[in-house]
């Protein structure tokens, strides 16, 4: 079993509005991220492999933070391409991904070619529903679930 860690989170402050980074959050079931403005429904957090965002910066010749992808929860160590349907354990909180997040106009706006480039392999990473909610803080373990 591949085990990764969370290595970033971010609260998005209104609809559009700035991501503001903390080291520790809030899961709730149902809801999703405590003091987010995106809440409820099947799109309750959303999530980015480290490792791909790389990726995609060199390809696009970028040097954007991970803030930039406006994600909220940034892992390291786990491949988030096609899971739709699988369970996602960060520290005692348990995530479903629901599907794959399509990147924006914003995306473009930031990187020129990073839109189109981010369509292939789930490059704008997952997003998923909260199943178990709890505290999660940076450097919390990530793993799928069996």
């Amino acid at each position: 079993m591949s085990a990764g860690t969370l290595t970033a989170i971010y609260v998005k402050r209104s609809h559009g509005g700035l991501m503001d980074p903390t080291h520790a959050a809030q899961l709730e079931t149902a809801k999703g991220l405590v003091g987010n403005a995106d809440i409820g429904g099947r799109r309750q957090v959303t999530i980015l492999s480290e490792e791909r965002w790389n990726q995609l910066m060199t390809h696009v010749g970028a040097t954007l933070s991970t803030q930039a992808r406006r994600a909220n929860l940034v892992v390291t160590g786990i491949d988030l391409k096609d899971t739709r349907d699988r369970t996602l354990r960060i520290g005692s909180c348990v995530l479903k991904i629901n599907g794959e997040t399509r990147p924006c106009e914003l995306m473009e706006e930031a990187a020129t070619g990073l839109q189109a480039a981010m369509r292939d392999g789930w490059g704008g990473g997952a997003f998923a529903e909260v199943v178990q909610g709890g505290p999660i803080a940076v450097g919390d373990a990530v793993m799928w679930e069996a």
